[in-house]
């Protein structure tokens, strides 16, 4: 099983990143993604330079099952994160990419939209963002530009930080220490407020 996850392992982000770009030019309801349909050789890489060993090998064994076409794409250009934002925050979302938290607003609404990664795979490059980066997050009917407006380190009871916001806003939420040993105590959030002026 090993050997058959890892030989689909690089391009199963990116093959369901294309399956949003393919539901999304021809308005398509989501449809069940495969594996078996990640060969893509144009497809890129996914970059697991600084992820932790065990945390790969899970991606890897997560391509093995079937995942629906995510909700949004989420893109922070300077960090050169590029992921698929599939529906919830199970073990297998989180191994294949990250996870749009349930009771939070969805993808292209108004309000707080809450996004969870893991900080050993591809919520890693998050020990690096800053206050004034550019997160976009593209959605079956809308892009939003959003700009970091807020960095904080909280506990997991902290859950105000998912509160319903009247603006589009995100939230993205990972463990911390980035780099701890075992069960993380911490969390670190990002706040990011869109860009564009609400429509009165």
């Amino acid at each position: 099983w090993y050997l058959v996850a890892r030989s689909h392992s690089f391009f199963a982000s990116k093959t369901a990143m294309e399956r949003f770009e393919d539901a999304k030019s021809a308005r398509l309801e989501v449809t069940p993604y495969s594996s078996s349909n990640s060969s893509s050789p144009s497809a890129d890489p996914v970059d697991t330079t600084l992820w932790a060993e065990g945390r790969i090998e899970e991606f890897q064994y997560s391509l093995l099952a079937e995942m629906d076409t995510p909700l949004a794409i989420l893109r922070i250009p300077r960090l050169e994160i590029e992921v698929p934002v599939f529906a919830g925050t199970s073990d297998l979302v989180l191994n294949r990419g990250v996870g749009h938290i349930e009771g939070t607003a969805l993808p292209g609404q108004i309000g707080n939209i809450g996004i969870a990664g893991h900080r050993d795979g591809f919520f890693r490059p998050l020990k690096d963002i800053a206050v004034g980066d550019t997160l976009v997050l593209e959605s079956l009917g809308k892009t939003t530009t959003f700009i970091v407006e807020e960095l904080q380190i909280v506990v997991p009871t902290d859950v105000w930080v998912l509160e319903p916001t009247e603006k589009p806003s995100i939230t993205l939420v990972t463990c911390y220490p980035f780099y701890f040993v075992g069960s993380a105590p911490q969390r670190f959030i990002v706040r990011a407020n869109s860009s564009e002026p609400t429509p009165p």
